[in-house]
């Protein structure tokens, strides 16, 4: 299957309403729990907090796609977008920060604490991207494949559970993090800072130089042919793999239309399909930054 789906920021941009950890109630703690667990990931990726604001839709989704996700040709794919992300990261010719870290005085101990905290992410967004593409697939009318038969993955994929987010929220930050965020919300036109900087930013002697190199290419030609090159490689991927749950448009258009209209849930799905690309083209490249 073969579906063109154009990179789509939608205009204007919805509210967005991520229901975080700490709110959970029971039933959605263990939802919460279950895809952390499957995906391999140490945190909730705002998009599937924002996305459990709609519960009924949510519930279906990650019902829909949870065998998927546990599968050896999701793992791959995963590393494939992995794999393809970062190699079209590096046309954009990261500056090493190895001279600028030893001048600030960082030792090989907190740069590997450092390029640990990118690896979650590195490993994270992928499952994250996927998702968001099979909703907006779904939501848009595009059938998946009709292959059910997957094969689970049994092996660890994902980093070690004993690194944990220390994020840096806009209230907790010093004024030059605050600037510093809120360039990046200028430049990536976004109301909110993702997960991502909040915890390199945990380090902000490093990470105001880190997003200092990459701010200026942002906004470039280059840039932006990046991006939709890994929105159009993760769209390709989707439509690729099997479809175990069977998960249908019409039962996630239903489900989302007992939450909330079904072009408001779709307009938040496509922010994040939109976004999550250049996410990912980010921490490409402040890995290669190190």
């Amino acid at each position: 299957m073969s579906v063109h789906l154009a990179r789509l920021k939608p205009a204007p941009l919805p509210a967005v309403h991520p229901v975080p950890e700490y709110a959970t109630d029971e039933r959605l703690a263990a939802v919460y729990a279950d895809t952390k667990s499957v995906l391999q990931v140490p945190w909730m990726g705002v998009v599937t907090m924002a996305f459990a604001h709609y519960p009924t839709f949510y519930d279906t989704l990650w019902g829909g796609l949870r065998d998927l996700a546990g599968s050896r040709a999701f793992v791959a794919a995963c590393g494939d977008l992995r794999d393809f992300a970062e190699t079209r990261a590096d046309s954009l010719a990261p500056a090493p920060m190895g001279a600028t870290l030893d001048t600030l005085g960082y030792g090989a101990r907190e740069i590997d604490d450092i390029k640990a905290m990118i690896e979650i992410f590195s490993h994270g967004n992928m499952p994250y991207l996927m998702i968001a593409t099979a909703a907006r697939l779904l939501l848009e009318g595009h059938d998946l494949s009709g292959d059910t038969d997957v094969t689970p993955e049994t092996a660890r994929h994902g980093p070690s559970l004993e690194k944990s987010l220390t994020l840096i929220e806009p209230h907790h930050a010093d004024a030059p993090t605050v600037n510093v965020y809120d360039d990046i919300k200028a430049r990536l036109g976004l109301p909110f800072v993702n997960t991502d900087y909040r915890a390199l930013a945990r380090w902000p002697s490093y990470f105001a130089p880190a997003w200092g190199d990459l701010a200026p290419k942002v906004e470039t030609s280059g840039y932006e042919d990046v991006v939709a090159s890994v929105h159009d490689f993760a769209v390709a991927r989707m439509c690729t793999l099997p479809n175990p749950g069977a998960l249908t448009p019409g039962a996630l258009r239903e489900a989302a239309a007992k939450d909330a209209d079904v072009d408001e849930v779709l307009a938040v799905v496509r922010l994040f399909q939109w976004l999550l690309p250049g996410l990912i083209t980010n921490v490409a490249y402040f890995r290669a930054q190190l």
